[in-house]
């Protein structure tokens, strides 16, 4: 099956220009960029002049963002959201060691509810750091705005390929740490253009067809998936055909088991953690060993129709830490991908070793324990 025209073009000008200036984190947000001044992901300025006081968050994965260019991440903020389970109980505790005022710091609403205009305010930001597609309303902003408090829109989730570069060259313009997201910027853009121009010759013939199963658990019900946009964007981007942009127009979505079983994906990956272990699914972090999340995953592939498919039975079962996926480190997860689609092409790629890079030259807090997840052939 064809591509769909918008993954198209987002994604395979990965090997080109646009991707790559993207990924630098190059400024192509408007006139207010052209002469000096802020612009956010909705081509919005901002009246502000950095580096700036306090910012509030409401996703705690900009917290790992922030830990990527800033040595004390949390010294920035005046509240997060609170969301332990989006960046895992782990880091949130590895956090909390590092600096011990996480833990009574105040809290708005993550983005994944309704935004509270009174809890920002409560807490004092100079800038309230809102999430593209998910954030206040423009009544809300005018209310933030009009007592003072600058709202700057950004995205590392939704569209990460044409978003998340600018997301952090924002962050680091406006907490003076612009050096810090340029540099890993750049490394990001080395490691995907490495994988966009592997994969750039291939036919759709070559592109193996992949089923992901997000948030996988231990029971009957399927299929939590992944359609255009977001995780999606990965499994094209790396070369392989996303069963669920078939017929899944938004982000994610649910699709028919008997769908999936005609289809027959020739790679099953599951996503999981944490939160999963009370429903017996797919757990994978540092609190687990390689056993646990191994056992975990055999149990999810074992269900009904999913224990069929031919990704099963010939050895490309896989799992993933969803919060991996959901991270402003997508590159760990982008080589991880690559090399379960292509393994004979991307051989030579090493995620572990990318994110023990990632943990020595960039994170504030460094990422410990395992990942990701495969199981060898029933």
């Amino acid at each position: 099956m064809a591509l769909p025209t918008m993954n198209r073009r987002i994604l395979f000008a990965g090997a080109g220009a646009g991707l790559l200036l993207a990924a630098a984190g190059c400024d192509r947000q408007g006139g207010a960029a052209a002469t000096g001044g802020l612009t956010d992901l909705r081509d919005r300025a901002l009246s502000i002049t950095p580096p700036v006081g306090k910012l509030s968050i409401d996703d705690g994965r900009y917290l790992i963002a922030l830990s990527l260019i800033h040595p004390d991440p949390v010294s920035v903020l005046a509240a997060w959201a609170g969301d332990v389970n989006r960046i895992s109980p782990e880091m949130y505790a590895a956090f909390v060691e590092k600096t011990p005022a996480l833990a009574t710091l105040p809290k708005t609403p993550s983005s994944a509810g309704d935004f509270d205009v009174e809890a920002v305010l409560a807490a004092g930001p100079q800038v309230a750091v809102v999430s593209l597609g998910s954030g206040p309303t423009d009544a809300q902003v005018s209310q933030l705005e009009a007592a003072g408090v600058t709202v700057a829109f950004i995205d590392f989730f939704t569209h990460p390929f044409e978003n998340q570069a600018k997301s952090l060259s924002l962050l680091g313009k406006l907490v003076g740490r612009e050096e810090q997201a340029t540099a890993y910027n750049a490394f990001r853009a080395e490691r995907l253009k490495r994988i966009s121009d592997k994969v750039a010759g291939l036919t759709d013939a070559q592109k193996p067809t992949v089923f992901l199963e997000a948030h996988a658990g231990n029971s009957p019900d399927c299929c939590n998936s992944v359609g255009q946009g977001n995780v999606g964007d990965y499994i094209t981007f790396v070369g392989g055909r996303n069963i669920g942009a078939e017929v899944l127009n938004t982000a994610s979505g649910k699709l028919n088991l008997e769908f999936v079983i005609d289809r027959n994906p020739d790679v099953y990956i599951a996503t999981g953690g944490p939160h999963l272990e009370k429903a017996g699914g797919y757990v994978v972090g540092p609190q687990y060993d390689a056993a646990r999340s191994r056992e975990s995953l055999r149990k999810v592939a074992s269900r009904r129709g999913i224990a069929n498919l031919g990704a099963v039975s010939g050895g490309r079962t896989h799992g993933l830490s969803h919060q991996l996926i959901n991270s402003p480190i997508d590159i760990v997860a982008t080589e991880v991908l690559a090399k379960w689609i292509h393994p004979e092409l991307f051989a030579d790629l090493n995620p572990r070793a990318t994110l023990d890079e990632l943990n020595s030259r960039f994170l504030a807090v460094p990422y410990r324990g395992d990942y990701w997840t495969e199981l060898s052939a029933a």
